[in-house]
């Protein structure tokens, strides 16, 4: 029997120091190398930059356009808003003329309940009442015209 312990390859690790040093010497080349990708993509940034300005620009004036238009017509845009502003107008108009109106059939009511003058007044003019010894004349209703016995009048 073999007892022979067989060993690999044993690796030395380097210093610490070693990785700053190698990466000390590689980064004036990497610096060089910066620059001149830099001088070369600096007309294309610059371009991209303007456009992205103007593209910018566009975009806000279009929102601006679209929010404009959709105040104005949209579903409840200012020219909706208008027409129902006068239609509530025009309905409170209807409203408190109604009202009045109503008030007014409830007093002729509150006075034909109560007032015997009132009461006297409508039976007089309703059903031709009349007191002894006055005499009530009533006026004949007019007659409608004749209509022309030919329909040579109505072309």
């Amino acid at each position: 029997m073999d007892f022979r312990v067989g060993f690999r390859k044993i690796r030395v690790l380097p210093p610490p120091d070693a990785g700053l040093q190698t990466l000390a010497k590689g980064a004036e080349h990497a610096e060089a190398f910066a620059e001149r990708l830099r001088a070369k993509l600096d007309p294309a940034l610059a371009g991209v930059y303007g456009l992205r300005r103007r593209l910018a620009t566009g975009a806000v004036t279009l929102f601006a356009l679209w929010l404009f238009v959709h105040v104005m017509l949209g579903p409840n845009g200012m020219v909706v808003y208008r027409t129902k502003r006068s239609e509530y107008q025009n309905l409170q108009k209807e409203i408190n003329g109604l009202q009045k109106e109503n008030a007014l059939y409830s007093e002729q009511i509150n006075q034909l309940k109560t007032d015997p003058k009132r009461i006297e007044k409508e039976a007089r003019e309703q059903f031709h009442y009349a007191r002894p010894g006055e005499v009530v004349y009533v006026s004949p209703e007019p007659r409608a015209p004749e209509q022309p016995a030919t329909h040579s009048a109505s072309k």
